[in-house]
């Protein structure tokens, strides 16, 4: 592992264990919870000694912060289009039909090194990483972290649902022109708000193409939302009904919006795709 910050405890009045104090003094993690995380992977130093959650501070200790080398990476060279990127963070359209990370070689993890620039920060992550996830047969907008510090910010923005993401979807069904969804999955509160942008029918069916703001992120939200209000999605193998129209392919969910703060540069990203072509009826 290597160093990436260093810090002397100055003169101190109080008593204050290792896992508060340190979430004041790294500019690459800045809250408990992410202090407690490295302390957990063995990344802090007390002393040249790995730190314990249970340690007390002292004047002139010696507290360093340490990065693990990068492991050399299979890297799939899948051509990504990248819609928003700086030394921070970078934001892809995510093609339909492969999994946004996990044990496999063909994820959109491994394709982002052959897409995106390195970061020349001092806390960049070995490799950039997805701070959320798409499901396999979703497309659309996906958010990437290149450094560390934008990695936690992101993610403490997503739990605090700073991050607001739409989605389009076509149903089956005719919907009401608005409506929300509240309920639990695997015991968490999920919420989704919808909106109807057209209804029409194809071989005497019903179809609605909704716009869609999820609140929360639950694993298959959407999908599940609307699959237990009748309104599954065309083209949902697990949570929807067989598909009898050969024109349809393929899952009918993308995401076309992603709003959000920069965590460095405090400018408002608002970034939106056009509508792809699979979803345009006349």
């Amino acid at each position: 592992m290597k160093i990436l910050e260093t810090h002397i405890v100055p003169a101190i009045d109080e008593n204050i264990r290792l896992q508060e104090y340190a979430s004041t003094i790294f500019r690459s993690i800045t809250t408990r919870n992410g202090i407690k995380k490295a302390i957990k992977r063995q990344e802090i130093l007390l002393d040249g000694k790995i730190a314990q959650t249970s340690d007390w501070i002292k004047e002139h200790q010696k507290i360093e912060l340490l990065q693990s080398e990068a492991k050399a990476k299979k890297i799939f060279q899948l051509k990504l289009e990248v819609i928003f990127e700086d030394d921070f963070l970078a934001v892809i359209n995510k093609p339909a039909g492969y999994p946004t990370s996990g044990n496999y070689f063909k994820t959109i993890e491994n394709a982002l090194p052959f897409n995106l620039k390195e970061s020349a920060e001092f806390d960049a992550l070995p490799y950039p990483v997805p701070v959320h996830r798409l499901d396999n047969p979703t497309s659309g907008l996906l958010l990437i972290a290149k450094t560390r510090t934008v990695q936690t910010t992101l993610h403490l923005e997503f739990e605090n649902r700073n991050i607001q993401k739409t989605y389009i979807a076509l149903v089956h069904g005719k919907t009401s022109e608005s409506f929300e969804i509240s309920n639990k999955i695997d015991g968490k509160l999920s919420h989704t708000q919808f909106k109807s942008l057209k209804y029409f029918e194809l071989e005497d069916q019903p179809y609605s193409l909704l716009e869609i703001n999820p609140d929360t992120g639950r694993t298959h939200q959407i999908r599940i939302h609307l699959a237990q209000n009748n309104f599954p999605i065309v083209g949902d193998k697990e949570h929807g009904i067989e598909e009898t129209n050969r024109k349809f392919r393929g899952l009918y969910l993308t995401s076309v919006g992603l709003k959000f703060q920069h965590p460095k540069t405090l400018g408002n990203l608002d970034l939106r795709l056009e509508l792809p072509k699979k979803f345009k009826f006349s």
